[in-house]
């Protein structure tokens, strides 16, 4: 009797038996075959002898797999990660030096400084000028300060003098803006600190810079070289290099320290040199608007070249950019003591646009901020002046409606605009110097220049007659 063979059973009535590949669905031989399995009717025997797992169809349950030999780095790539490390590692070291440095600014000015030392100040000036476009001083307005005068007092007994030492007369009231009515004591000439020689020797006084900022108050100071002398110091980190009196002045003329100002830009950006007591950082440019100081504490502001020269009784030179007033030269001489009439100052031309960068690049006169100036008058005495809301054109009127003759834009921005008095509160005690802002909106401390400051700047002193 025949039998049939059962299902799942192969010719020999053997069950269980691998399927060959004669019998797999068409898509598990296809796949099978894509993916370079073995038939399995011809590894049979060899995987049974050697023991090897065998290849498992698709969809059913993965197994151990084993693990995965990573191949090694190229070199290459090692290298270039290196260098990318160190690259980033230098600016970083260099930044956190840059903010740890002791010094006086804070954290935001260091940082400041450092980008402009790294070739990033044009990121730096975006920034500013976005920034300044969106705060801009109102149009319109009246101060929201009066102008009082300011008392500073020297401590001790005051002395006489048996002669009034010769001396410039008092200035003419400034000129307010036209159309503007004046608030009081503006543009008036209010005396200042200690006598000097029997006779007054800084005046000050406020103003609106323009018939349309008119709730804004700029300062002038007017000082008189024939009671005072004027000596340049270098900063900490302007204009760079290693000096004597660096970045403060000395106790042991203290004393004497009637008032001081900035200097002018960064040595990086004021297109000039710097020249003390023998030592030069950058050479000095033919053409520079120049502030000259002598060694008999004398000062003068010109172009170098043409109104002064290098000579041994030159002891400093600030330069910075070109003037914004011009006489066309000669007269005044310095200290006060003119070989003539000079001539009536002008405005620069080019200074409604800032004609090619002359007066700065951080940002065109359409922006207007915190600058400053300083120039001599036809007699020669020297002023100074400061304050917000004011373009290079502005600053240059300023400068022309307190009687310069010829003058020089200094630093600009609110950190860096300074002019304080000084007076002693213990008498005969240079410890007890403390400082009076001009301007008491401005930013720095009044005791600035008591501590070691970054940027140079400019002390006035009392003659001793």
């Amino acid at each position: 009797m025949s039998s049939t063979t059962p299902p799942g059973s192969d010719s020999n009535g053997t069950a269980g038996t691998p399927e060959s590949s004669s019998s797999l669905d068409p898509l598990t031989a296809l796949l099978r075959e894509v993916e370079g399995t073995p038939d399995s009717t011809a590894t049979t025997a060899n995987d049974a002898s050697s023991g090897a797992e065998l290849p498992q169809p698709p969809g059913a349950p993965k197994g151990k797999r084993k693990k995965k030999v990573r191949k090694p780095k190229p070199r290459w790539l090692k290298i270039t990660a290196i260098v990318i490390l160190v690259i980033l590692l230098i600016p970083t070291v260099s930044f956190a030096r840059a903010i740890v440095t002791p010094n006086n600014l804070s954290v935001t000015e260091r940082a400041a400084e450092w980008m402009r030392d790294n070739n990033l100040g044009f990121v730096l000036n975006s920034v500013e000028n976005w920034w300044l476009s969106k705060h801009q001083p109102k149009e319109g307005g009246e101060p929201d300060r009066a102008i009082d005068a300011i008392n500073i007092e020297e401590a001790g007994p005051t002395t006489t003098v048996k002669a009034v030492a010769p001396h410039l007369p008092k200035p003419t009231n400034v000129q307010v803006p036209e159309g503007v009515t004046p608030v009081p004591n503006e543009g008036v000439w209010l005396p200042v600190g200690p006598m000097v020689g029997g006779a007054q020797a800084m005046y000050t006084t406020q103003v609106r810079p323009d018939s349309i900022h008119t709730s804004v108050l700029d300062g002038l100071a007017w000082m008189d070289p024939k009671l005072l002398k004027f000596q340049l110091f270098p900063g900490t980190e302007e204009p760079g290099g290693k000096w004597e009196n660096a970045g403060q002045v000395p106790m042991d003329q203290r004393l004497e320290l009637v008032a001081a100002f900035n200097a002018g830009f960064r040595n990086q950006d004021d297109r000039g040199g710097f020249y003390l007591n023998g030592q030069y950082k950058e050479n000095l440019r033919d053409g520079a608007a120049s502030l000259i100081f002598y060694s008999d504490g004398r000062v003068q502001v010109g172009v170098w070249g043409r109104d002064a020269q290098m000579g041994p009784d030159v002891v400093g030179v600030r330069q910075n950019l070109d003037l914004i007033i011009d006489n066309g030269g000669g007269p005044p001489n310095p200290g006060g003591v003119p070989a003539g009439t000079a001539a009536p100052g002008v405005l620069a031309p080019g200074l409604s646009d800032n004609a090619d960068g002359a007066w700065g690049a951080t940002f065109g006169n359409k922006i207007l901020a915190w600058r400053s100036a300083v120039g001599v008058t036809a007699d020669g005495a020297l002023v100074y002046g400061y304050g917000d809301g004011l373009g290079a054109l502005s600053l240059a009127q300023l400068m022309l409606r307190a009687g310069c003759v010829r003058a020089m834009e200094l630093d600009i921005n609110t950190v860096w605009t300074t002019f304080n008095f000084y007076a002693t509160t213990r008498f005969l005690d240079p410890s007890s110097v403390e400082g009076t802002k001009l301007l008491p909106e401005s930013f720095k401390s009044a005791n600035r220049y008591l501590t070691p400051d970054a940027r140079d700047f400019v002390g006035v002193f009392q003659r001793r007659f």
